[in-house]
């Protein structure tokens, strides 16, 4: 078991979940069952980890920590790698993944992840507050950007709850909230490049962001800017249109 004596290192985001509380309720959202295989991204200290043990015996973790991998090891499958660079493919499909995400690498490794959703069954994070409500806002809404369309287009998102600073040790200095996400039956495809120009400009309009697509062809109108747009209008751009935008 770790040492509760390990000092959580800034440059990995460690905040580890202490409250048990959240934890049960964490486990309750995630349903997990003795069949499931359920891989945790960032175990820290394995708290959660032997919750979801104790129902689902499949369960692996992905640490790039190496003391704390090496702790977690007698107890746990442990992954020693770095989670943005992790090759999901490797396990499964219908693979359930859960974590509690360090919040300064929470959007690069959520666009990553979002690459195999049509290997995943579901996903449960926890994460900041903000990034939380950025990934399940609504069009024409100032939290709507890239990360909301790349997701939506791929996700149903719900959140579940949100969580308080005092859950940690040690305490982030942000709020936090838990977020499910279910790939969509239909996965909208929708380049990156393009989404990436589009929200680079976002105050610009869709003509002066995204020159070069014929917005009448498509029915939108060219004055509205990129964050008007539901994933769906994004992929019916990027359908004819994606290699047409210089």
């Amino acid at each position: 078991m770790p040492s509760s004596s390990h000092r959580p290192r800034k440059r990995f985001g460690q905040h580890f979940l202490h409250d048990p509380w959240v934890l049960e309720k964490i486990v309750d959202a995630i349903q997990p069952a003795k069949e499931d295989l359920i891989v945790e991204i960032g175990p820290g200290e394995g708290v959660l980890s032997r919750l979801l043990l104790a129902k689902s015996p499949r369960l692996e973790v992905i640490e790039i920590d190496r003391d704390l991998a090496a702790s977690l090891s007698p107890e746990f499958k442990v992954h020693q790698a770095d989670a943005l660079e992790f090759d999901y493919s490797v396990f499964p499909r219908g693979v359930r993944i859960v974590g509690n995400l360090p919040y300064n690498i929470s959007t690069p490794l959520l666009f990553h992840l979002a690459r195999y959703a049509d290997r995943v069954r579901d996903m449960h994070f926890m994460l900041q507050l903000e990034v939380v409500n950025r990934m399940v806002a609504q069009h024409s809404t100032p939290e709507y950007g890239r990360l909301s369309v790349a997701l939506q287009a791929r996700f149903k998102m719900k959140k579940l709850f949100n969580v308080s600073k005092g859950a940690f040790k040690p305490p982030p200095k942000v709020e936090s909230a838990v977020v499910r996400l279910e790939p969509l039956a239909q996965i909208l495809k929708i380049d990156e490049d393009l989404l990436r120009k589009a929200f680079s400009a976002r105050r610009k309009t869709l003509r002066n962001a995204l020159p070069g697509v014929d917005f009448a062809a498509l029915g939108i109108d060219p004055g509205l800017r990129p964050e008007n747009l539901a994933p769906e209008d994004y992929a019916r751009i990027c359908g004819p249109w994606t290699n047409k935008v210089s």
